[in-house]
């Protein structure tokens, strides 16, 4: 099978030739029908993410698609169930390889590309504003990149948990898309003077940062008392500096909020949330916005598209099994 991946870090993703994998105890193959890109995956080219696999490696964090073969020990799945997973690499190519216990049975009606971009972007927000931040009805969430792949998930989450959600991305187009998902206001990132703009909306209880400095700095001054600030990742490229003396004065709480984590110390919360999740889909309260679908031999293209910042939402790779 025709997998993307890379040998070595700093290497240009390739289409390699591998053998289909097998299942081993506790393991399924999937036939991956879509792959769901995040930023991850580029910090994974570069070696600078939080995980290192050994190499070579497939690229593709998240997946959908059918249970090809199941491995010795594995129970509650069958051959042809739709399921969605997060196998951290190998979802680039038409077959990947998972442990059972990170596949999620699919609603009928959800689509494989909803799926695939659903489990990391939505999974991330709803256990930061809820697990992490407690966020309250009422409460002013500010969220940083608000129309990428994670943001614009925290944006429409906190509307529909009632905080007053207050959207900052670069453009027009990006701020508009942000508002469809529910912003109740909008605030260009560009502004030379983000941190008065804030407080003169009231300032912000809860921060939502995936983007890093200097966003970040910005809008740390512009907190009330007894905010909690939600570090997400540093698109941006810059890690923020926080001030202690700062975090004191105004009783600030700072929460990291790394989503794959907690499939190793905590899997229980995170099906929880994916439970609930799944829930509010099924129900019409949440939908992904997907910017861009693509072929698998378009792979490339959709990781520049996230490393461009051309995308909004997230960007889904569509994959065909005999491929």
């Amino acid at each position: 099978m025709r997998s993307f991946s890379i040998r070595a870090v700093g290497d240009e993703p390739t289409f390699h030739d591998l053998d289909k994998p097998e299942p081993g105890a506790g393991q399924v193959v999937v036939a991956v029908g879509a792959c769901g890109l995040n930023f991850a995956d580029l910090l994974m080219i570069d070696g600078k993410y939080q995980e290192r696999p050994p190499l070579p490696i497939t690229l593709g964090m998240e997946i959908a698609g059918r249970v090809h073969a199941i491995g010795p020990g594995v129970t509650g799945l069958l051959p042809g169930d739709r399921v969605a997973a997060v196998p951290g690499t190998g979802g680039l190519a038409p077959y990947c390889v998972v442990d059972s216990a990170r596949c999620v049975p699919l609603p009928d009606r959800m689509p494989d590309v909803d799926a695939a971009a659903f489990q990391i972007a939505y999974g991330t927000s709803h256990l930061a504003l809820t697990h992490r931040a407690a966020l309250q009805r009422g409460e002013r969430l500010l969220v940083l990149g608000a129309a990428g792949g994670v943001g614009l998930t925290a944006v429409e989450l906190g509307a529909k948990l009632g905080a007053h959600v207050i959207a900052c991305a670069r453009g027009d187009t990006k701020l508009e898309i942000a508002r469809a998902a529910g912003a109740h206001d909008i605030v260009d990132s560009d502004v030379p003077d983000l941190t008065q703009r804030l407080k003169a909306r009231g300032g912000v209880d809860v921060i939502y940062d995936a983007v890093g400095d200097p966003l970040f700095s910005a809008a740390l001054r512009a907190t009330r008392p007894g905010a909690r600030v939600l570090v997400i990742g540093f698109a941006a490229g810059s890690v923020p500096q926080i001030p202690a003396n700062y975090l004191l004065v105004k009783n600030i709480s700072v929460h990291g909020l790394y989503w794959g984590g907690y499939l190793g110390f905590a899997p229980e919360v995170l099906t929880r949330s994916l439970s609930d999740l799944l829930s509010m889909y099924e129900a019409g309260d949440i939908a992904p916005h997907v910017s861009h679908v693509l072929p698998l031999e378009r792979a490339a293209e959709g990781l520049e598209l996230l490393r461009s910042r051309a995308s909004t939402g997230k960007v889904v790779i569509t994959v065909a099994p005999d491929s």
